[in-house]
């Protein structure tokens, strides 16, 4: 329960909720009884191996960005708005998950190492190789020329 309680605890407040209504403001105040829901809706999750059906569905709303046309479709951005106890849960399997695997110095997209970075690494190696003289292969090209080759076939 303390995990649950952990994660409730961290989820950002007065945010859109999902069609059920339900908030995770909710969830937390109502103590044990919400911490235990969660805890037995998680457990149920894995027990039967599928997330409950209305979770499969959520709202997305338009929301104008400030410039441009109103009437283009390009002048709004999308939210969607999901169900908070989904989140709840969500953010719990992805503890344990992380809890689970060790992600490895070379891997980027997670926290502390963004894909900027692996670019960044990529191109000051390319630099370094054109100052040496030295030629340099790149795995980019190889799947490149595959999957342009696949998609004329």
């Amino acid at each position: 329960m303390a995990e649950v309680k952990a994660v409730l605890k961290k989820m950002k407040r007065h945010k859109a909720p999902g069609l059920s209504g339900l908030v995770a403001e909710i969830i937390q105040a109502t103590g044990d009884i919400g911490t235990q829901w969660i805890l037995d809706l998680c457990n149920g999750i894995v027990k039967e191996g599928s997330i409950p059906e209305n979770w499969k569905s959520s709202v997305v709303l338009p929301i104008y960005k400030g410039k441009g046309d109103p009437m283009e479709c390009g002048s709004y951005r999308e939210i969607k708005l999901s169900e908070h106890a989904m989140k709840v849960v969500e953010r719990i399997f992805e503890h344990r998950i992380r809890q689970q695997i060790e992600i490895d110095d070379v891997q980027f997209g997670f926290a502390g190492k963004g894909t900027t970075d692996a670019i960044f690494m990529a191109r000051q190696m390319q630099e370094n190789f054109i100052v040496k003289g030295k030629k340099l292969s790149s795995g980019f090209g190889i799947w490149r020329k595959l999957l342009i080759g696949c998609q004329e076939k």
